[in-house]
C-alpha cells in the first residue's frame, strides 16, 4: 500500500484554509475516486490530472487510488487544487519522495500536456499557508511575483508539472519555452473574469486605453464641491453630490481616485487579496498600490453591491473598492433594497454575507460617493428651465435615498450649473490634483500622528465618544452644532460626524484642534445651509 500527502488551500471569502491532500494506494480494479466536499469544477480535476501526469512522462498507477481532501467539513471548489493532487498520486506511486512534498503547499491548475495554468486568489492563499506556518510554496510562473509578496515564504514558480518533478527528484530540470506569438497568452485566462475588471472601472487607464489622465485642473469654477472632495479624501468622509445634470458631478467624482494617497503596503496587500479573489487583478501587476475606483450600474442588484452568487459568495462592489472609491452615479436610480444594503458596510468597515453554503466576512472599508439629481428630469433646481414634475413626483424621487442612509453621509454638497464666465475664461484653470493630493497627504499625516497607538487612522474611523472625550474641540467651538442639535436638525450621530469633519477640516488648515469656524465648514458643508465659511481653494 502507498501513501502520500501534499497541501493546497481552499478559499472561503478573501480568506484561505489549508487543505491536506492525501493520496492512498491500495491492491484492486484500477479506479480514481476524490472525496472531501469538493465542487463540479474540482470532481472533473480527476481526468486532467490523470492526462497531465500520462503526458508528463510519468506512469499513471494501475491500482485503486483514492484522494481525499481533509479536512473533509470546509467546501473546496476550482482547479487549484490540481498541482498538489497530481503530486501526492506521484508520491504515493514512490515516483515522488514522500517526505519531499509533505510540507509543501501547492496551487495551481493542470492542463492537459502538463502545463501549470495560473488561477484566481494566489495571494489570500499564500498568506494562509504562511499565517499556518508552511515555508515553502509551489505556484504557476505567471503569479510567481503575486506569491512573492508574502515574507517569509520560499516560492517556486514552475511551468509544468515535468519541472516540478524534476526539480523534487534533484534531476536536470527540463527547459519549457514560452509561447512568443504575439496574441494575447491564453495561460492568463484563469487570472480574469471575463466581463470584469474593464467594466468595473478598476483596470488601469493604460489598460482600459485611456491616454488622459483626469485632473482636477479640468473642472471649471465649482469651489464648494472641489472643497468637499479634498475634504472626503482627507478624512475618508462620505459625499453626496446633488444638482442638475451637465454641472460636473461624474467629472468630479472621476478625479478623486487621484485625490487619495497611496495605499500603504498593509492596505495594498488586502485589495490585491481582494482583487486577486475577485479575478480583476491585472496580469503583470502583482500589487495593487494605487486606490481603486468602482462604479457600478444603477441596475446593480443587491448581491453585486455587497456580495453573494452561486455556492460560496463572491466579493461585490463594496469590497471591490475597498480602501479606495465607490461611486454611485444616479443614486436613486438604484433600488431601495440595494442602497439600504449599504448601511452595515457604512459603519462596520466589512460585510458578512450568510447563504447556504457558508458565512463569509469580506473587507469593505471604502469612501462612498453619491450623484444625484434633483428630480427624474433635473431641472427641479434650476431658475425658468421648465421642470414639469409635480412636487408629489419630485419628493418620492429625492426620498428613494433614505433617511438612515443619508445620516451616514458626512458631507452634502450642492452643484449648480457652471456659467459663462467660468467656463470659457483664459487662465482660469483651478488647481491641479498634485497640489491638492498634497495637501490631502499632510492632512492624513497629520491624523496619523495623533491617532498613533490607536486602531484607527483616518478621522472618519473614529468613534463620537473618543472625540468627545480624548480629542475635545476648542472651548466653545460646537456652539453651533449643539443648536442645531437641539432644533432638530442634527442627530446624535449627525453631531458626532460634523465633528469628524471639523478634524479634517483643522488637519487641512494646520490646526492643532478644530476652532469654531473649522466647524461652521463642517455643518455648511453637511447642512447645506450658508454659513458664511471660506470655501475658495486653498481658504481652509
Amino acid at each position: 500500500m502507498g501513501y502520500a500527502r501534499a497541501c493546497s488551500v481552499a478559499l472561503v471569502g478573501v480568506e484561505g484554509v489549508v487543505v491536506e491532500v492525501q493520496a492512498d494506494l491500495e491492491p484492486g480494479v484500477a479506479a480514481f475516486t476524490l472525496v472531501g466536499l469538493p465542487d463540479k469544477s474540482l470532481i472533473e480535476s480527476r481526468d486532467r490530472v490523470r492526462a497531465a501526469v500520462t503526458n508528463s512522462g510519468a506512469e499513471w498507477p494501475q491500482k485503486k487510488l483514492t484522494v481525499g481532501l481533509s479536512p473533509a467539513s470546509v467546501p473546496k471548489s476550482g482547479s487549484g487544487f490540481d498541482l498538489a493532487v497530481a503530486c501526492a498520486v506521484l508520491g504515493a506511486a514512490e515516483r515522488l519522495d514522500p517526505a519531499a512534498i509533505a510540507d509543501v503547499v501547492m496551487i495551481g491548475e493542470l492542463g492537459l500536456d502538463g502545463r501549470v495554468r495560473p488561477v484566481r486568489g494566489v495571494l489570500p492563499a499564500v498568506l494562509a499557508a504562511a499565517e499556518a506556518g508552511y515555508q515553502q510554496v509551489v505556484v504557476p510562473e505567471q503569479t510567481a511575483g503575486e506569491a512573492a509578496l508574502v515574507p517569509g515564504v520560499s516560492v517556486l514558480g514552475v511551468r509544468s508539472l515535468r519541472q516540478l518533478i524534476a526539480v523534487l527528484c534533484d534531476e536536470p530540470v527540463p527547459d519549457e519555452p514560452a509561447d512568443d506569438r504575439v496574441r494575447p497568452d491564453a495561460m492568463l485566462a484563469g487570472l480574469m473574469v471575463p466581463g470584469t475588471g474593464l467594466g468595473a472601472g478598476l483596470a488601469p487607464a493604460s489598460v482600459r486605453g485611456e491616454g488622459h489622465t483626469p485632473d482636477l485642473a479640468d473642472v471649471a469654477g465649482q469651489p464648494r464641491p472641489r472643497k468637499a472632495l479634498e475634504v472626503a479624501a482627507a478624512g475618508g468622509h462620505h459625499l453626496l453630490l446633488s444638482g442638475p445634470p451637465g454641472a460636473g458631478k461624474t467629472m468630479l467624482a472621476e478625479r478623486l481616485p487621484a485625490v487619495l494617497p497611496p495605499l500603504t503596503r498593509q492596505e495594498s496587500l488586502e485589495v490585491t487579496a481582494v482583487h486577486s479573489v475577485a479575478g480583476i487583478l491585472p496580469p503583470g501587476e502583482p500589487l495593487v498600490s494605487r486606490a481603486p475606483y468602482c462604479a457600478p450600474h444603477h441596475s446593480a442588484t443587491m448581491q453585486s453591491l455587497v456580495g453573494g452568487g452561486n455556492g460560496m459568495p463572491r466579493p461585490g462592489a463594496v469590497s471591490l473598492a475597498h480602501r479606495g472609491v465607490l461611486f454611485l452615479d444616479e443614486a436613486p436610480e438604484f433600488s431601495g433594497k440595494a442602497l439600504d444594503a449599504l448601511r452595515q458596510p457604512l459603519e462596520s468597515g466589512h460585510v458578512v454575507v450568510a447563504r447556504a453554503a457558508g458565512v463569509v466576512r469580506l473587507p469593505a472599508r471604502f469612501l462612498m460617493l453619491l450623484a444625484a439629481n434633483p428630480c427624474p428630469c433635473g431641472r427641479h433646481t434650476l431658475t425658468g428651465a421648465g421642470c414639469e414634475c409635480p412636487p408629489s413626483v419630485v419628493r418620492r424621487y429625492q426620498a428613494r435615498l433614505s433617511g438612515p442612509l443619508l445620516d451616514r453621509v458626512d458631507l452634502r454638497v450642492e452643484v449648480e450649473p457652471v456659467d459663462r464666465a467660468a467656463l470659457l475664461k483664459q487662465g482660469g484653470r483651478g488647481e491641479p490634483t498634485a497640489v491638492v493630493a498634497a495637501r490631502v497627504r499632510e492632512a492624513r499625516a497629520r491624523a496619523a500622528e495623533r491617532l498613533a497607538g490607536t486602531p484607527w487612522t483616518t478621522n472618519s474611523e473614529v468613534p463620537g465618544h473618543e472625540l468627545r472625550t480624548r480629542l475635545p474641540a476648542a472651548p466653545g467651538a460646537l456652539a453651533a452644532a449643539e443648536r442645531d442639535l437641539e432644533r432638530g436638525l442634527l442627530t446624535a450621530r449627525g453631531l458626532d460626524r460634523v465633528l469628524r469633519v471639523a478634524w479634517t477640516v483643522a488637519d487641512l488648515r494646520g490646526a492643532p484642534r478644530p476652532e469654531a469656524r473649522d466647524v461652521a465648514v463642517a455643518l455648511e458643508l453637511r447642512t447645506g445651509i450658508q454659513r458664511g465659511a471660506p470655501m475658495e481653494a486653498g481658504a481652509l
